[in-house]
């Protein structure tokens, strides 16, 4: 298992614009499927909303790997 740290601008981002910063995604299509497919977990569960507010130390875990948001 991997962890990540991802740095946003402000320590404020939603999950689908995260999906993207984290190169996991190339668009919003993407991160729609991704969810309703329920292959994305937040902090731990399962998470099918794209407009998630995620925060700094929010986890978001895909493909056995953590990503924070830093």
């Amino acid at each position: 298992m991997e962890n990540t740290r991802v740095a946003t601008r402000d320590g404020s981002i939603r999950l689908g614009q995260f999906l993207k910063l984290a190169n996991l995604i190339d668009s919003g299509s993407d991160a729609k499927r991704l969810l309703a497919e329920e292959l994305v977990e937040v902090n731990g569960e399962i998470e099918t909303r794209r407009g998630r507010q995620l925060g700094r130390g929010d986890t978001v875990r895909f493909n056995n790997t953590t990503y924070e948001v830093a």
